[in-house]
This record gives structure tokens, C-alpha cells and sequence, in this order.
């Protein structure tokens, strides 16, 4: 049986090493706090502007405040910063944090194309750090999506 990495990694086309690549720099140090806070506002921005409603569905229940400020957090945490998101929330725990919502290829892909469009419009970020985290978000958003699956097995 694959593990949920081996098919993120299948399914996003994105090797382990590359998702994993935002480990061999600090990116918080780097980019800073307010990077983050605008790529994780302009995401949610665009998430809940999608003219698509089953896409904006899967968000409903959350605020997008909230839903911004658990991102950034999450986001500085993961890229080196202070564990901003575990002092407030716990551990993480990505798979079991999304297991509410439907976590699909298709979702999978939409919430990347948002992302992907988010990077794109910060311009503190350098397009080496770009690359770096979109790989790791589109390696993340698949794991998820292989977490989903497991989830619909049992």
C-alpha cells in the first residue's frame, strides 16, 4: 500500500525533496510577517469571491478572518517562524483538521489555482520562495486529497 506521501507526491507530480525544499531555508526570516499575512488574504480573498458555488461551499462555515489568520499562522510556523498556530490551535494535524471538508482532485486543484494566482500577486515574495512553496502547497494539497480518500474507505 502507498503512504499518503508516496501518492501526494504521484498525484501533485511534486518529488518529496522538492515539496520539502522550503526545510533548507528559513522563509519566514526571509520574507518576513506581512508576507504571509497578505499571501494568506489575498488567497482568501479569491476563495471567497470564486464564482464557483460548490468550491465557496466547502468554506462556508468558516469566517474568512479566521480562516486568513489560521493560514498566515500556519504558514509561518511551517516556514520557520515562531509555532504561532500550535500555541493557539494544537499540533496541525493537517488530514485531521480537513477531514470535514471534501477534499477532492478537483478542490485539490482549484484551491492551488487560487493560490498560485495569490503568490503571483505578492510582490515580496521572490520567485525562488514562489516556487519553493507552491511546490510545497501543491505536494500538501494532494497528501490531503490522499487523506480524504482514507477517510472515505473507512
Amino acid at each position: 500500500m502507498q503512504s499518503l506521501q508516496q501518492k501526494a507526491s504521484e498525484w501533485s507530480g511534486v518529488a518529496t525533496t522538492d515539496a520539502f525544499a522550503i526545510d533548507n531555508e528559513n522563509l519566514f526570516e526571509k520574507l518576513g510577517l506581512e508576507a504571509f499575512v497578505n499571501l494568506s488574504t489575498d488567497f482568501y480573498n479569491r476563495v471567497y469571491d470564486d464564482e464557483e458555488e460548490w468550491f465557496r461551499a466547502i468554506f462556508a462555515g468558516s469566517k474568512k478572518e479566521d480562516a486568513i489568520r489560521n493560514q498566515y499562522e500556519f504558514f509561518v510556523q511551517r516556514m520557520g517562524g515562531p509555532p504561532i498556530y500550535s500555541q493557539r490551535k494544537g499540533h496541525p494535524a493537517l488530514i485531521g483538521r480537513h477531514r470535514p471538508f471534501p477534499v477532492t482532485h478537483k478542490a485539490a486543484e482549484r484551491w492551488l489555482g487560487h493560490m498560485q494566482q495569490a503568490l503571483d500577486s505578492v510582490p515580496d515574495i521572490d520567485s525562488d520562495s514562489k516556487v519553493k512553496m507552491m511546490n510545497f502547497f501543491r505536494h500538501t494539497a494532494f497528501f490531503l486529497v490522499a487523506g480524504d480518500q482514507l477517510k472515505n474507505q473507512s
